[in-house]
């Protein structure tokens, strides 16, 4: 099966979420459906029913967790090479060319994307114009606005 790149930060924040659902929720949603057994007649129970497919969710969320750990290709860029190209897991300060705004990504993995706290995915069509350029190289990027060029001004490896 195909690895899929991921940050140790990244990476992190699933184990995190995997402890939280497995030690709380999955105990909590336990004891709400035994309570709400308590109350009699499951057919009728909607307490009941709320609670099993409330378990139904929590256990396919843990399931897709244990999934992308096993498949994931954990990247510290740290450790990488500085080879002042863009790579998976770098931080790129780019400038816009034509506003001269400047912006700050990190390339990270597909579930880390969060465009507000400055990482893009390694799929999104920014990342993939950038990846194997240098600092100093301009990229045009087919934006939803339109075509964009930016320019790199710094490649940081963490």
């Amino acid at each position: 099966m195909k690895r899929t790149p991921m940050t140790l930060r990244g990476a992190e924040a699933l184990r995190a979420e995997l402890k939280r659902l497995k030690s709380e929720a999955r105990p909590s949603i336990i004891r709400a459906i035994a309570e709400a057994r308590g109350h009699g007649d499951l057919s009728e129970n909607a307490e009941y029913h709320a609670a099993r497919e409330q378990q139904g969710f929590i256990e396919r969320r843990i399931s897709e967790i244990e999934g992308k750990l096993a498949n994931a290709e954990i990247i510290d860029p740290s450790t990488l090479p500085n080879t002042g190209r863009v790579v998976f897991g770098v931080i790129v300060e780019l400038e816009e060319q034509e506003e001269g705004v400047r912006v700050v990504y990190q390339i990270a993995g597909e579930d880390e994307a969060d465009i507000r706290a400055g990482r893009i995915s390694i799929t999104s069509p920014i990342a993939r114009a950038l990846v194997g350029k240098s600092q100093g190289d301009v990229v045009d990027v087919e934006t939803p606005g339109g075509m964009r060029s930016y320019e790199i001004v710094t490649v940081r490896y963490g």
